[in-house]
């Protein structure tokens, strides 16, 4: 499976490897993006994993790249819960040929407070900070949603 995955990044191709990061307060609000090719699509920080890179890499990285938020300063916490989904066909030309589903790997990342947030635009158009009921409510992914329902307990048992 390593060299299936380097030989996908040398020709050009995601790895159907990703994260989803779930960025969250004591108070449990939730920072949403809305996705700027999807006005209305709203979910948490995800990216695919580069490379070789550990996935914990990959979730500071796309953090930093999508929020601005320093992750030297708020580490992201894996939380050892993955989704399995199908790829959206629209998207599906992005990965190797016959490649239809993805592994999404779930961290959490807890701010003191609510902070502003730097998106990126040629992902995201816009963003905010939500309760967390609301948050799940709106999220447009299960995945996501489900990860955001999951935060009372999480806050509550200290992971």
């Amino acid at each position: 499976p390593g060299n299936q995955d380097a030989n996908r990044e040398m020709t050009g191709f995601k790895q159907p490897v990703s994260v989803l990061v779930v960025i969250y307060t004591p108070a449990l609000d939730v920072l949403l993006l809305e996705r700027a090719a999807h006005p209305g699509f709203w979910q948490s920080v995800t990216g695919s994993r580069e490379q070789a890179e550990a996935l914990l890499t990959t979730a500071s990285r796309e953090v930093a790249e999508e929020t601005g938020i320093d992750t030297f300063l708020h580490q992201p916490t894996d939380w050892h819960l993955t989704n399995t989904f199908d790829i959206f066909d629209e998207w599906r030309h992005r990965y190797a040929p016959g490649v239809t589903q993805n592994v999404e790997h779930v961290f959490g990342l807890q701010l003191p407070a609510r902070c502003e947030v730097t998106i990126a635009p040629g992902e995201h158009r816009d963003w905010c900070w939500m309760p967390w009921e609301a948050a799940a409510e709106r999220c447009f992914s299960w995945s996501n949603r489900d990860a955001i329902l999951l935060l009372p307990q999480r806050l509550q048992s200290g992971a």
